[in-house]
């Protein structure tokens, strides 16, 4: 039995995206518009006023303090990438082309995510008796006569951070690069042999094109993760290093709303630029449908 009125397509379609779009709008864009709001407000210890004030943007965009902050970030987020780039591609490539059997590569990485079972406190912690200064390392160089007192930059400095970075984030850059190699047909790496192709050939010709994809998300995670990060910062570093997210953490400590709420705004704004331009180097729906 047919209706005499059928609901028109769109308006089917409209009440099926409707409870997706309310819990978008006030859960996320609402909030959004509230932060971008009070960064244009007075305020005080404690208090924001309902009164127009500019000086929280000119703070974030003529400040030297603010942009050395900002620049701080990006060099973690250039080295991050760079090294989580390197590792997580040897490793994919050596699981995907050079480990045959399915249940042995799985195994692999099942290893390399094991300890990320643990907490992101503990896994912090445990760098302290490895980089600390009666740590296995200075202990390992002092012992072996490489240094004549323990390395203090070890632990609670920049490289700690970086080293922090770098073991949590290259799992997620392995795990997209061998997606990618494993969409890869044998048949073509075979081709190319056949061809009298080099192995460094492979890679460059063809495997890196190919996985361009699974490098840009890779990178998102990589870029998403240290550039809104400030537990990592504060928890290696002790304190002693300073980022634009850490400098956010700081002011709503402080009940500085406006100047942290420009700030956010400042940081989304890069994170979403530079998110878009990945994207345009990798389509994720047509990655899931593969």
């Amino acid at each position: 039995m047919r209706l005499a009125n059928p609901i028109p397509p769109r308006i089917v379609s409209m009440i099926q995206v409707a409870p997706m779009a309310l819990i978008f709008t006030t859960m996320v864009l609402l909030p959004l518009g509230l932060i971008f709001v009070v960064s244009f407000l007075d305020y005080d210890f404690a208090r924001v006023f309902p009164e127009l004030y500019l000086g929280s943007w000119e703070d974030v965009l003529t400040s030297q303090l603010t942009r050395d902050l900002y620049a701080k970030t990006f060099k973690f987020v250039a080295i991050v990438w760079a090294v989580t780039a390197l590792l997580g591609f040897c490793i994919a490539y050596f699981l995907a082309f050079h480990v045959r059997t399915m249940t042995v590569r799985l195994m692999l990485l099942a290893t390399v995510a094991i300890p990320f079972w643990t907490s992101g406190p503990i896994r912090a912690v445990s760098w302290v008796p490895l980089l600390g200064r009666e740590g296995l390392v200075n202990q390992a160089l002092m012992g072996l006569g490489i240094t004549s007192e323990p390395l203090s930059w070890l632990m609670y400095s920049e490289f700690a951070v970086l080293i922090a970075y770098v073991h949590l984030l290259t799992l997620p850059m392995i795990v997209c690069m061998v997606n990618s190699m494993g969409k890869i047909p044998p048949s073509v790496i075979q081709a190319a042999q056949d061809a009298g192709a080099s192995e460094w050939q492979i890679i460059r010709d063809i495997i890196l094109p190919l996985i361009r994809p699974g490098i840009a998300i890779g990178t998102i995670f990589v870029v998403t993760a240290v550039m809104g990060d400030a537990f990592i910062v504060k928890q290696m570093s002790g304190g002693q290093v300073n980022t634009a997210t850490m400098a956010i953490v700081t002011e709503l400590n402080a009940f500085m709303y406006p100047p942290a709420a420009a700030k956010s705004v400042v940081m989304l704004v890069i994170v979403l630029a530079l998110v878009g331009v990945l994207l345009r180097f990798a389509d994720i729906r047509k990655e899931l449908q593969r």
